[in-house]
């Protein structure tokens, strides 16, 4: 049986729920990715053409910086990272995470919260940066039910 880390990155709160059902329900160890400069309400305000997010996601470099808490990374064999959908793809910090730590061996499994975007271009973005084996993902509503976390959750074991 492999060892399992559900990691994300919330912004408000819905990505954390999940993964933290995700995690209980796969028996996965828990990990949060978080901003050294946290993102406040006008950051997420994607009509701002000059908001945080909107900025980051218009660079492709940037690489907003994260807190170092080191998840051990290679005590894990499956890995799991969730994140909001953000302009079709993940979040610029999922990036920053993907480069900071070698998943060359690991399989990795996007997921991401949304209302009704898909992960886009996030799982191409995910394999390239990873370098890992990296598996179909999956969006969720904020209201997946625990059960069809574990059913998902299962299917990669």
């Amino acid at each position: 049986m492999s060892k399992k880390l559900v990691a994300y990155f919330s912004a408000s709160n819905v990505t954390r729920k999940v993964a933290e059902r995700l995690a209980a329900a796969c028996e996965a160890d828990l990990y949060e990715i978080k901003p050294q400069a946290k993102y406040t309400k006008a950051d997420l305000d994607w009509m701002d053409k000059k908001s945080r997010s909107t900025l980051e996601m218009q660079d492709r470099n940037c690489r907003p910086e994260i807190v170092m808490d080191d998840p051990n990374i290679e005590d894990y064999d499956t890995i799991f990272v969730g994140f909001p959908i953000w302009w079709y793809r993940e979040p610029s910090i999922i990036d920053t995470f993907l480069e900071a730590y070698d998943f060359s061996d690991k399989k990795l499994i996007p997921f991401c919260t949304s209302g009704g975007s898909e992960l886009g271009e996030a799982t191409d973005n995910i394999r390239t940066l990873s370098k890992a084996d990296v598996l179909q993902g999956r969006r969720f509503k904020a209201s997946v039910s625990d059960e069809e976390l574990k059913n998902w959750a299962v299917s990669f074991e």
